[in-house]
């Protein structure tokens, strides 16, 4: 049985976790948005895809190149959950 600790633990390293796999994804298509919206600015051209094909480009990148890691983070915080949760 999981005592208060243990249980405050898993929700801090959940936390922690979920910042560590969607927070890179997070800051770069914002950075994307702001690069599209001064370009938008700039040009005068208001067009709703422009905006958001390079931030959907993105992601997938991201998901390509990072995807195993990700996976792989998500299977070691399971393991550690249910591990504590046997012992």
């Amino acid at each position: 049985m999981l005592d208060q600790y243990q249980m405050l633990d898993i929700m801090r390293e959940g936390i922690w976790v979920a910042i560590k796999l969607g927070g890179p994804m997070l800051v770069a298509s914002m950075a994307i948005g702001v690069i599209v919206a001064i370009f938008q600015a700039a040009t005068q051209i208001h067009e709703q895809s422009l905006s958001f094909i390079p931030k959907l480009i993105l992601i997938v990148v991201f998901l390509l190149v990072g995807g195993n890691w990700m996976l792989n983070t998500m299977q070691e915080f399971t393991r550690m959950i249910f591990l504590q949760m046997i012992g």
